[in-house]
Protein backbone atom coordinates (compact mmCIF):
# COMPACT_ATOMS: atom_id res chain seq x y z
CA UNK A 1 0.00 0.00 0.00
CA UNK A 2 0.91 3.66 -0.87
CA UNK A 3 0.86 6.60 2.00
CA UNK A 4 1.42 9.93 -0.47
CA UNK A 5 0.94 13.46 0.42
CA UNK A 6 1.99 16.41 -0.69
CA UNK A 7 2.94 19.88 0.94
CA UNK A 8 2.29 23.04 -0.48
CA UNK A 9 2.04 21.67 -3.72
CA UNK A 10 4.35 18.87 -3.49
CA UNK A 11 4.84 15.34 -2.79
CA UNK A 12 5.52 12.99 0.00
CA UNK A 13 4.74 9.44 -0.65
CA UNK A 14 4.75 6.51 1.90
CA UNK A 15 5.11 2.66 1.08
CA UNK A 16 3.36 0.19 3.28
CA UNK A 17 1.55 -2.95 3.02
CA UNK A 18 -1.71 -3.09 1.79
CA UNK A 19 -3.96 -4.02 -1.29
CA UNK A 20 -3.81 -1.82 -4.31
CA UNK A 21 -7.01 0.28 -5.58
CA UNK A 22 -8.07 1.85 -8.68
CA UNK A 23 -5.79 4.64 -9.57
CA UNK A 24 -2.84 3.44 -6.90
CA UNK A 25 0.47 3.51 -8.11
CA UNK A 26 2.46 -0.09 -7.79
CA UNK A 27 4.96 -0.61 -5.01
CA UNK A 28 8.24 1.01 -5.70
CA UNK A 29 11.47 -0.97 -6.33
CA UNK A 30 15.17 -0.61 -6.80
CA UNK A 31 14.85 0.56 -10.15
CA UNK A 32 17.38 2.59 -10.66
CA UNK A 33 19.63 0.32 -10.56
CA UNK A 34 22.99 1.82 -11.93
CA UNK A 35 21.93 5.76 -12.19
CA UNK A 36 24.33 9.10 -11.86
CA UNK A 37 23.55 12.31 -10.93
CA UNK A 38 25.41 15.05 -11.51
CA UNK A 39 24.00 18.42 -9.78
CA UNK A 40 22.54 21.30 -11.25
CA UNK A 41 25.99 23.49 -10.89
CA UNK A 42 27.44 21.14 -13.84
CA UNK A 43 24.99 22.11 -16.21
CA UNK A 44 24.85 25.96 -15.37
CA UNK A 45 28.08 26.99 -16.91
CA UNK A 46 26.85 26.16 -20.76
CA UNK A 47 22.85 26.71 -19.89
CA UNK A 48 22.60 30.39 -18.47
CA UNK A 49 23.55 33.61 -20.16
CA UNK A 50 20.92 33.02 -22.42
CA UNK A 51 19.16 35.68 -23.78
CA UNK A 52 15.79 35.96 -26.12
CA UNK A 53 16.56 38.97 -29.56
CA UNK A 54 14.75 41.94 -27.07
CA UNK A 55 17.17 41.26 -24.52
CA UNK A 56 15.16 39.21 -21.54
CA UNK A 57 17.60 36.88 -19.59
CA UNK A 58 15.58 33.38 -19.94
CA UNK A 59 18.58 31.45 -18.29
CA UNK A 60 17.85 28.24 -17.79
CA UNK A 61 19.80 27.94 -14.56
CA UNK A 62 18.93 31.28 -12.75
CA UNK A 63 15.44 30.76 -13.48
CA UNK A 64 15.61 27.06 -12.25
CA UNK A 65 17.55 27.92 -8.93
CA UNK A 66 14.50 30.20 -7.89
CA UNK A 67 11.83 28.28 -7.93
CA UNK A 68 9.97 25.24 -6.17
CA UNK A 69 11.85 22.58 -8.06
CA UNK A 70 15.25 23.90 -7.36
CA UNK A 71 13.62 24.55 -3.47
CA UNK A 72 11.56 21.72 -3.27
CA UNK A 73 13.58 20.13 -0.43
CA UNK A 74 13.77 23.21 1.63
CA UNK A 75 10.63 23.82 1.78
CA UNK A 76 9.83 24.43 5.64
CA UNK A 77 6.25 23.31 4.85
CA UNK A 78 6.93 20.29 3.58
CA UNK A 79 8.86 19.59 6.14
CA UNK A 80 6.73 20.44 9.07
CA UNK A 81 4.52 18.15 7.75
CA UNK A 82 6.35 15.36 7.38
CA UNK A 83 7.89 15.97 10.43
CA UNK A 84 3.94 15.97 12.11
CA UNK A 85 3.04 12.48 9.97
CA UNK A 86 5.86 10.87 11.50
CA UNK A 87 5.32 12.11 15.09
CA UNK A 88 1.50 11.07 14.25
CA UNK A 89 2.52 7.35 12.76
CA UNK A 90 5.74 6.82 14.77
CA UNK A 91 5.89 3.51 13.46
CA UNK A 92 6.23 4.72 10.07
CA UNK A 93 8.75 7.01 10.29
CA UNK A 94 11.55 5.19 8.07
CA UNK A 95 9.18 4.48 5.59
CA UNK A 96 7.65 7.74 5.36
CA UNK A 97 11.25 9.13 4.97
CA UNK A 98 12.29 6.85 2.31
CA UNK A 99 8.89 7.67 0.75
CA UNK A 100 8.76 11.29 0.93
CA UNK A 101 11.94 11.64 -0.61
CA UNK A 102 11.02 10.54 -3.93
CA UNK A 103 9.86 13.54 -5.48
CA UNK A 104 11.30 16.28 -3.19
CA UNK A 105 15.26 14.48 -2.76
CA UNK A 106 14.74 12.42 -6.25
CA UNK A 107 18.17 12.51 -6.90
CA UNK A 108 20.07 11.53 -3.19
CA UNK A 109 16.79 9.04 -2.78
CA UNK A 110 16.81 6.75 -6.21
CA UNK A 111 20.91 7.00 -5.51
CA UNK A 112 20.08 5.28 -2.33
CA UNK A 113 17.57 3.21 -3.88
CA UNK A 114 19.69 1.79 -6.43
CA UNK A 115 22.29 0.79 -3.48
CA UNK A 116 19.39 -0.80 -1.88
CA UNK A 117 19.18 1.28 0.96
CA UNK A 118 16.06 3.81 2.43
CA UNK A 119 15.90 7.15 1.74
CA UNK A 120 16.66 9.85 4.11
CA UNK A 121 15.21 13.29 4.69
CA UNK A 122 15.71 14.65 8.27
CA UNK A 123 19.44 13.87 7.98
CA UNK A 124 19.85 15.26 4.63
CA UNK A 125 18.12 18.71 5.17
CA UNK A 126 19.65 21.87 3.24
CA UNK A 127 21.45 24.14 5.62
CA UNK A 128 23.41 21.69 7.55
CA UNK A 129 27.06 21.21 7.68
CA UNK A 130 27.20 17.73 5.76
CA UNK A 131 28.66 18.40 2.27
CA UNK A 132 28.15 14.26 1.49
CA UNK A 133 27.45 13.74 -2.14
CA UNK A 134 24.03 12.52 -0.99
CA UNK A 135 23.90 15.84 1.04
CA UNK A 136 24.37 17.94 -1.77
CA UNK A 137 21.89 16.12 -4.09
CA UNK A 138 19.30 16.14 -1.59
CA UNK A 139 19.92 20.05 -1.66
CA UNK A 140 19.17 20.18 -5.37
CA UNK A 141 15.51 19.60 -5.22
CA UNK A 142 13.98 18.27 -8.56
CA UNK A 143 17.01 19.07 -10.47
CA UNK A 144 18.20 19.38 -14.25
CA UNK A 145 19.88 15.77 -14.22
CA UNK A 146 16.73 14.27 -12.52
CA UNK A 147 13.66 15.41 -15.02
CA UNK A 148 15.94 14.77 -18.09
CA UNK A 149 16.27 11.31 -17.34
CA UNK A 150 12.47 10.57 -16.69
CA UNK A 151 12.08 8.06 -19.83
CA UNK A 152 8.48 7.73 -21.73
CA UNK A 153 7.74 4.39 -19.74
CA UNK A 154 3.74 4.22 -18.14
CA UNK A 155 3.30 8.07 -18.67
CA UNK A 156 -0.36 8.89 -18.26
CA UNK A 157 -0.84 5.68 -17.30
CA UNK A 158 -2.03 4.87 -13.04
CA UNK A 159 1.22 2.98 -12.62
CA UNK A 160 3.60 6.70 -13.57
CA UNK A 161 1.13 8.06 -10.65
CA UNK A 162 2.84 9.09 -7.22
CA UNK A 163 6.32 9.44 -8.29
CA UNK A 164 7.08 5.87 -10.41
CA UNK A 165 8.30 7.70 -13.04
CA UNK A 166 11.53 5.76 -14.41
CA UNK A 167 14.73 6.66 -14.90
CA UNK A 168 15.82 6.02 -18.17
CA UNK A 169 18.52 8.11 -19.60
CA UNK A 170 21.59 6.59 -16.74
CA UNK A 171 24.66 8.76 -16.63
CA UNK A 172 25.20 8.88 -20.05
CA UNK A 173 22.00 10.11 -21.71
CA UNK A 174 20.09 13.31 -21.13
CA UNK A 175 17.16 13.52 -22.96
CA UNK A 176 15.52 16.86 -24.41
CA UNK A 177 13.15 18.28 -26.72
CA UNK A 178 15.86 19.01 -29.80
CA UNK A 179 17.70 16.47 -32.00
CA UNK A 180 21.44 17.92 -31.43
CA UNK A 181 24.22 17.26 -34.09
CA UNK A 182 27.03 15.56 -33.71
CA UNK A 183 29.26 18.46 -33.06
CA UNK A 184 27.30 20.02 -30.17
CA UNK A 185 27.10 16.77 -28.74
CA UNK A 186 30.76 15.90 -28.69
CA UNK A 187 30.97 19.28 -26.50
CA UNK A 188 28.20 18.29 -24.02
CA UNK A 189 29.76 14.78 -23.46
CA UNK A 190 33.16 15.90 -23.13
CA UNK A 191 32.17 18.58 -21.10
CA UNK A 192 29.68 16.42 -18.97
CA UNK A 193 29.98 12.67 -19.84
CA UNK A 194 26.20 12.94 -20.65
CA UNK A 195 25.03 12.68 -24.20
CA UNK A 196 21.98 14.65 -25.31
CA UNK A 197 19.02 12.42 -26.75
CA UNK A 198 16.08 13.50 -28.61
CA UNK A 199 12.98 12.89 -26.94
CA UNK A 200 9.95 14.63 -27.27
CA UNK A 201 8.06 12.93 -23.85
CA UNK A 202 9.76 16.06 -22.79
CA UNK A 203 6.65 18.42 -23.54
CA UNK A 204 3.69 16.29 -22.62
CA UNK A 205 1.52 16.91 -19.55
CA UNK A 206 2.02 13.19 -18.83
CA UNK A 207 5.43 13.67 -17.43
CA UNK A 208 4.19 16.29 -14.85
CA UNK A 209 1.94 14.17 -14.01
CA UNK A 210 4.02 11.11 -12.32
CA UNK A 211 4.72 13.95 -9.50
CA UNK A 212 1.54 15.83 -9.27
CA UNK A 213 -1.63 12.44 -9.23
CA UNK A 214 -0.91 11.69 -5.65
CA UNK A 215 -2.94 9.12 -3.71
CA UNK A 216 -2.99 8.67 -0.30
CA UNK A 217 -3.78 6.33 1.82
CA UNK A 218 -5.16 6.96 5.51
CA UNK A 219 -4.18 4.87 8.39
CA UNK A 220 -5.84 3.50 11.31
CA UNK A 221 -4.37 4.37 15.08
CA UNK A 222 -2.53 0.46 14.44
CA UNK A 223 -1.21 1.44 11.30
CA UNK A 224 -3.74 -0.25 9.14
CA UNK A 225 -5.17 0.72 5.66
CA UNK A 226 -8.01 2.12 6.56
CA UNK A 227 -9.15 4.11 3.51
CA UNK A 228 -7.44 6.18 0.70
CA UNK A 229 -7.85 9.49 -1.09
CA UNK A 230 -7.03 11.04 -4.64
CA UNK A 231 -5.14 14.20 -2.77
CA UNK A 232 -3.98 16.31 -5.32
CA UNK A 233 -5.02 15.11 -9.26
CA UNK A 234 -4.41 18.42 -11.42
CA UNK A 235 -3.36 16.06 -14.39
CA UNK A 236 -6.57 14.10 -14.12
CA UNK A 237 -8.36 17.48 -14.00
CA UNK A 238 -7.13 19.08 -17.15
CA UNK A 239 -7.54 15.57 -18.70
CA UNK A 240 -11.38 16.24 -18.28
CA UNK A 241 -11.24 19.22 -19.64
CA UNK A 242 -11.35 21.68 -22.56
CA UNK A 243 -7.73 22.31 -22.17
CA UNK A 244 -6.77 18.59 -22.47
CA UNK A 245 -6.68 19.09 -26.50
CA UNK A 246 -5.38 22.71 -26.57
CA UNK A 247 -2.76 23.19 -24.55
CA UNK A 248 -0.26 21.31 -22.24
CA UNK A 249 1.41 21.66 -18.81
CA UNK A 250 4.32 22.78 -19.90
CA UNK A 251 2.79 25.44 -21.96
CA UNK A 252 1.57 27.11 -19.12
CA UNK A 253 4.36 26.43 -16.30
CA UNK A 254 6.85 26.85 -18.70
CA UNK A 255 5.87 29.05 -21.10
CA UNK A 256 8.17 29.32 -23.84
CA UNK A 257 10.50 32.08 -25.99
CA UNK A 258 10.72 31.74 -29.94
CA UNK A 259 14.00 32.29 -32.11
CA UNK A 260 16.42 32.00 -28.81
CA UNK A 261 19.79 29.30 -28.32
CA UNK A 262 19.53 26.63 -25.70
CA UNK A 263 22.98 26.96 -25.11
CA UNK A 264 25.40 29.89 -24.60
CA UNK A 265 28.25 27.64 -25.68
CA UNK A 266 27.86 27.06 -29.56
CA UNK A 267 24.30 27.30 -28.90
CA UNK A 268 21.95 27.66 -32.29
CA UNK A 269 18.38 29.71 -31.97
CA UNK A 270 15.40 26.86 -31.38
CA UNK A 271 12.12 27.64 -33.03
CA UNK A 272 11.05 27.54 -28.86
CA UNK A 273 12.70 27.25 -25.96
CA UNK A 274 10.94 26.47 -22.68
CA UNK A 275 11.60 28.92 -19.55
CA UNK A 276 11.88 27.40 -16.93
CA UNK A 277 10.14 29.28 -14.51
CA UNK A 278 7.97 26.65 -13.13
CA UNK A 279 5.52 29.41 -12.59
CA UNK A 280 2.86 28.05 -10.41
CA UNK A 281 0.81 28.96 -7.18
CA UNK A 282 2.92 29.67 -4.21
CA UNK A 283 4.26 33.11 -4.29
CA UNK A 284 3.84 32.81 -0.23
CA UNK A 285 6.38 30.11 -0.26
CA UNK A 286 8.98 31.93 -2.47
CA UNK A 287 9.08 34.82 0.29
CA UNK A 288 9.58 32.65 3.04
CA UNK A 289 12.29 30.86 1.27
CA UNK A 290 13.59 33.85 0.45
CA UNK A 291 13.35 35.57 4.38
CA UNK A 292 14.75 33.01 6.03
CA UNK A 293 16.91 32.18 3.32
CA UNK A 294 19.88 31.52 5.84
CA UNK A 295 18.39 29.56 7.94
CA UNK A 296 17.22 27.17 5.17
CA UNK A 297 20.21 27.32 3.50
CA UNK A 298 18.73 28.73 -0.37
CA UNK A 299 21.12 29.15 -2.73
CA UNK A 300 20.00 31.89 -5.54
CA UNK A 301 20.06 35.15 -5.04
CA UNK A 302 17.49 37.43 -2.85
CA UNK A 303 16.70 39.18 -6.11
CA UNK A 304 15.55 36.22 -7.98
CA UNK A 305 13.73 34.86 -5.54
CA UNK A 306 12.02 38.38 -5.77
CA UNK A 307 11.72 38.25 -8.99
CA UNK A 308 10.03 34.95 -8.78
CA UNK A 309 7.75 35.68 -6.20
CA UNK A 310 6.34 38.96 -8.36
CA UNK A 311 6.19 36.95 -11.49
CA UNK A 312 3.77 33.89 -9.43
CA UNK A 313 1.92 36.99 -8.80
CA UNK A 314 1.58 38.49 -11.93
CA UNK A 315 0.27 35.13 -13.81
CA UNK A 316 -1.74 34.57 -10.62
CA UNK A 317 -3.65 37.88 -11.73
CA UNK A 318 -3.64 37.85 -15.43
CA UNK A 319 -4.28 34.24 -16.43
CA UNK A 320 -6.30 32.45 -13.47
CA UNK A 321 -9.52 34.06 -12.87
CA UNK A 322 -12.06 36.63 -13.94
CA UNK A 323 -14.60 38.36 -11.74
CA UNK A 324 -18.03 40.04 -12.84
CA UNK A 325 -21.31 41.82 -11.51
CA UNK A 326 -23.08 40.26 -13.71
CA UNK A 327 -26.16 41.71 -12.27
CA UNK A 328 -27.45 44.34 -9.48
CA UNK A 329 -30.23 46.12 -8.78
CA UNK A 330 -32.08 47.59 -6.01
CA UNK A 331 -35.28 45.93 -4.94
CA UNK A 332 -36.46 48.59 -2.01
CA UNK A 333 -34.72 47.91 1.08
CA UNK A 334 -32.40 45.26 -0.57
CA UNK A 335 -29.53 45.45 -3.05
CA UNK A 336 -29.40 41.99 -5.39
CA UNK A 337 -26.00 41.73 -6.85
CA UNK A 338 -24.99 38.34 -8.90
CA UNK A 339 -21.58 38.10 -8.72
CA UNK A 340 -19.75 36.09 -11.01
CA UNK A 341 -16.15 34.21 -11.33
CA UNK A 342 -14.47 32.69 -14.00
CA UNK A 343 -11.83 29.87 -13.41
CA UNK A 344 -8.95 30.23 -16.41
CA UNK A 345 -6.58 28.09 -16.07
CA UNK A 346 -6.56 24.15 -17.16
CA UNK A 347 -7.87 22.49 -13.80
CA UNK A 348 -9.75 23.32 -10.62
CA UNK A 349 -8.70 26.54 -9.06
CA UNK A 350 -7.35 26.47 -6.90
CA UNK A 351 -5.70 22.77 -7.41
CA UNK A 352 -3.11 20.67 -6.19
CA UNK A 353 -2.20 20.72 -2.43
CA UNK A 354 -5.55 21.09 -0.58
CA UNK A 355 -4.48 23.60 1.53
CA UNK A 356 -4.92 26.11 -1.10
CA UNK A 357 -8.31 28.14 -0.83
CA UNK A 358 -9.77 31.16 -2.81
CA UNK A 359 -12.64 32.68 -1.75
CA UNK A 360 -15.06 36.01 -2.82
CA UNK A 361 -14.77 39.23 -0.86
CA UNK A 362 -17.62 41.55 -1.14
CA UNK A 363 -18.30 44.65 0.11
CA UNK A 364 -20.96 47.35 -0.54
CA UNK A 365 -20.69 51.47 0.87
CA UNK A 366 -22.78 53.79 1.22
CA UNK A 367 -22.96 57.32 -0.43
CA UNK A 368 -20.81 58.64 2.36
CA UNK A 369 -17.88 55.88 2.07
CA UNK A 370 -19.13 53.72 4.75
CA UNK A 371 -18.77 49.78 4.35
CA UNK A 372 -22.62 48.68 5.18
CA UNK A 373 -22.01 45.22 4.39
CA UNK A 374 -18.78 42.74 4.01
CA UNK A 375 -18.04 39.38 3.14
CA UNK A 376 -15.11 37.14 2.89
CA UNK A 377 -12.34 40.11 5.20
CA UNK A 378 -9.04 38.52 5.94
CA UNK A 379 -7.18 39.16 8.94
CA UNK A 380 -3.58 39.98 9.53
CA UNK A 381 -3.37 36.45 10.89
CA UNK A 382 -4.60 35.04 7.59
CA UNK A 383 -8.30 34.58 8.98
CA UNK A 384 -10.90 34.78 7.08
CA UNK A 385 -14.03 36.38 9.25
CA UNK A 386 -16.77 34.26 9.37
CA UNK A 387 -15.62 30.94 8.29
CA UNK A 388 -16.19 28.47 10.21
CA UNK A 389 -13.16 26.35 9.30
CA UNK A 390 -10.66 29.19 10.61
CA UNK A 391 -13.01 29.41 13.95
CA UNK A 392 -13.34 25.83 14.25
CA UNK A 393 -10.80 22.33 13.24
CA UNK A 394 -13.99 20.36 12.79
CA UNK A 395 -16.58 22.84 11.38
CA UNK A 396 -16.11 24.01 7.73
CA UNK A 397 -17.94 26.69 5.61
CA UNK A 398 -20.69 25.79 3.45
CA UNK A 399 -21.43 26.08 -0.73
CA UNK A 400 -23.84 28.90 -1.24
CA UNK A 401 -25.51 29.89 -3.76
CA UNK A 402 -27.50 32.57 -1.56
CA UNK A 403 -25.59 35.22 0.60
CA UNK A 404 -27.31 37.17 3.09
CA UNK A 405 -25.13 37.67 6.36
CA UNK A 406 -21.68 39.05 6.68
CA UNK A 407 -20.77 35.72 8.25
CA UNK A 408 -21.43 33.58 5.24
CA UNK A 409 -18.82 33.22 2.66
CA UNK A 410 -17.96 31.50 -0.66
CA UNK A 411 -15.20 30.01 -0.11
CA UNK A 412 -13.77 27.61 -3.12
CA UNK A 413 -12.12 24.92 -1.17
CA UNK A 414 -11.23 20.91 -0.66
CA UNK A 415 -12.29 19.88 2.94
CA UNK A 416 -10.64 16.10 4.11
CA UNK A 417 -12.58 13.96 6.74
CA UNK A 418 -11.49 11.02 8.40
CA UNK A 419 -13.16 7.84 8.89
CA UNK A 420 -15.16 8.90 11.26
CA UNK A 421 -16.18 12.06 9.54
CA UNK A 422 -14.40 14.72 10.92
CA UNK A 423 -12.75 17.66 9.20
CA UNK A 424 -9.11 16.85 9.50
CA UNK A 425 -5.62 18.45 7.64
CA UNK A 426 -4.04 15.26 8.25
CA UNK A 427 -3.34 13.89 5.06
CA UNK A 428 -2.62 10.32 6.42
CA UNK A 429 -6.24 10.53 8.25
CA UNK A 430 -7.84 11.72 5.32
CA UNK A 431 -10.18 9.01 3.77
CA UNK A 432 -12.85 11.53 1.54
CA UNK A 433 -13.51 14.81 0.74
CA UNK A 434 -16.91 16.18 2.04
CA UNK A 435 -16.33 19.08 0.59
CA UNK A 436 -14.85 19.93 -3.10
CA UNK A 437 -16.62 22.89 -4.39
CA UNK A 438 -13.70 24.23 -6.01
CA UNK A 439 -13.66 26.63 -9.56
CA UNK A 440 -13.98 24.29 -12.59
CA UNK A 441 -12.15 24.66 -15.96
CA UNK A 442 -13.71 25.20 -18.89
CA UNK A 443 -15.32 22.24 -20.61
CA UNK A 444 -15.27 20.17 -17.32
CA UNK A 445 -18.90 18.18 -16.76
CA UNK A 446 -19.43 17.52 -13.34
CA UNK A 447 -22.21 15.24 -13.90
CA UNK A 448 -19.33 12.52 -15.95
CA UNK A 449 -16.93 13.64 -14.14
CA UNK A 450 -14.98 10.51 -12.40
CA UNK A 451 -14.62 9.79 -8.20
CA UNK A 452 -11.48 11.08 -8.06
CA UNK A 453 -11.66 14.30 -9.88
CA UNK A 454 -15.85 14.59 -8.57
CA UNK A 455 -17.65 17.95 -7.10
CA UNK A 456 -18.26 17.46 -3.95
CA UNK A 457 -21.32 18.76 -1.22
CA UNK A 458 -23.46 21.55 -2.24
CA UNK A 459 -21.68 22.42 -5.18
CA UNK A 460 -22.95 19.15 -6.89
CA UNK A 461 -26.72 20.29 -6.50
CA UNK A 462 -26.10 24.19 -7.99
CA UNK A 463 -27.31 24.92 -11.56
CA UNK A 464 -25.05 28.00 -11.65
CA UNK A 465 -21.86 25.71 -10.67
CA UNK A 466 -20.62 24.65 -13.80
CA UNK A 467 -17.45 24.35 -16.29
CA UNK A 468 -15.71 27.65 -16.43
CA UNK A 469 -17.12 29.09 -13.34
CA UNK A 470 -20.00 30.47 -10.85
CA UNK A 471 -22.41 32.61 -9.76
CA UNK A 472 -23.44 34.40 -6.44
CA UNK A 473 -26.16 36.04 -5.38
CA UNK A 474 -25.84 38.54 -2.57
CA UNK A 475 -28.97 40.14 -1.08
CA UNK A 476 -28.01 43.05 1.12
CA UNK A 477 -29.90 44.55 3.88
CA UNK A 478 -29.50 48.65 3.15
CA UNK A 479 -32.66 49.94 4.71
CA UNK A 480 -30.43 52.34 6.96
CA UNK A 481 -28.08 53.23 4.47
CA UNK A 482 -28.66 56.20 1.44
CA UNK A 483 -27.42 55.50 -1.77
CA UNK A 484 -25.50 55.43 -4.47
CA UNK A 485 -23.79 52.27 -3.60
CA UNK A 486 -20.24 51.15 -4.47
CA UNK A 487 -20.06 47.17 -4.88
CA UNK A 488 -16.53 45.50 -5.02
CA UNK A 489 -16.23 41.76 -5.35
CA UNK A 490 -12.59 40.45 -5.35
CA UNK A 491 -11.80 37.01 -5.98
CA UNK A 492 -8.97 36.39 -2.89
CA UNK A 493 -6.49 33.07 -3.02
CA UNK A 494 -4.35 31.85 -0.38
CA UNK A 495 -1.23 29.12 -1.03
CA UNK A 496 -1.38 27.94 2.54
CA UNK A 497 -4.78 28.60 4.81
CA UNK A 498 -4.86 29.78 8.29
CA UNK A 499 -6.10 26.65 9.48
CA UNK A 500 -3.74 24.44 7.93
CA UNK A 501 -0.81 26.37 9.84
CA UNK A 502 -2.52 26.27 12.53
CA UNK A 503 -2.63 22.59 13.14
CA UNK A 504 0.74 22.11 13.51
CA UNK A 505 1.19 23.89 16.63
CA UNK A 506 0.54 21.39 18.59
CA UNK A 507 3.40 19.41 17.52
CA UNK A 508 6.52 19.62 19.51
CA UNK A 509 9.23 19.15 16.76
CA UNK A 510 11.45 21.98 15.70
CA UNK A 511 10.16 21.56 11.66
CA UNK A 512 6.32 22.42 12.84
CA UNK A 513 7.50 25.24 15.57
CA UNK A 514 9.39 27.05 13.29
CA UNK A 515 7.34 26.87 10.47
CA UNK A 516 4.24 27.93 12.59
CA UNK A 517 6.50 30.57 14.17
CA UNK A 518 7.03 32.18 10.57
CA UNK A 519 3.79 31.72 9.26
CA UNK A 520 2.62 33.85 12.26
CA UNK A 521 5.47 36.30 10.96
CA UNK A 522 4.09 36.87 7.66
CA UNK A 523 0.45 36.10 7.67
CA UNK A 524 -0.63 39.21 6.75
CA UNK A 525 0.92 38.75 3.27
CA UNK A 526 -0.28 35.45 3.03
CA UNK A 527 -3.16 36.12 0.34
CA UNK A 528 -3.78 38.13 -2.51
CA UNK A 529 -6.47 39.25 -5.14
CA UNK A 530 -6.43 37.43 -8.27
CA UNK A 531 -9.18 39.66 -9.72
CA UNK A 532 -11.84 42.25 -8.76
CA UNK A 533 -14.27 44.38 -10.47
CA UNK A 534 -16.56 47.36 -8.93
CA UNK A 535 -19.72 48.66 -9.91
CA UNK A 536 -22.27 51.70 -9.20
CA UNK A 537 -25.81 50.95 -7.90
CA UNK A 538 -27.94 53.61 -7.69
Amino acid sequence: MLVVFAAAGWLLVVMLSAPRGQGQAPPATPAHAGVSFQTSDECLACHNGLTTASGEDVSIGTAWRASMMANSSRDPYWQASVRREAIDHPSAQAAIEDECSICHMPMSRATAAAAGKPGEIFRLLPGGRDASEAHRMAADGVSCALCHQIGPERLGTPESFTGRFVIQGGPSRMLGPFEIDRGRTTVMRSATGAEPTEATHVRQSELCATCHTLYTQALGPDGSHIGSLPEQVPYLEWRHSAFRDERSCQSCHMPAVANTPISSVLGEPRESLARHTFLGGNFFMLRMLNRYRAELGVEAPAQELDAAALATIRQLQAQTAEVSVAGARRVDRTLEVDVAVRNLTGHKLPTGYPSRRAWLHITVEDAAGRTVFESGAVNDKGMIAGNDNDADPLRFEPHYEEIRQPDQVQIYESMMADAGGRVTTGLLQGVAFTKDNRLLPRGFDKRSADPDIAVRGGATQDDDFAGEGDRVRYRIDVAAAGGPFAVTAALRYQPISFRWAENLRRYDAPEPRRFVSWFEAMSGSASIDLARARVLIP
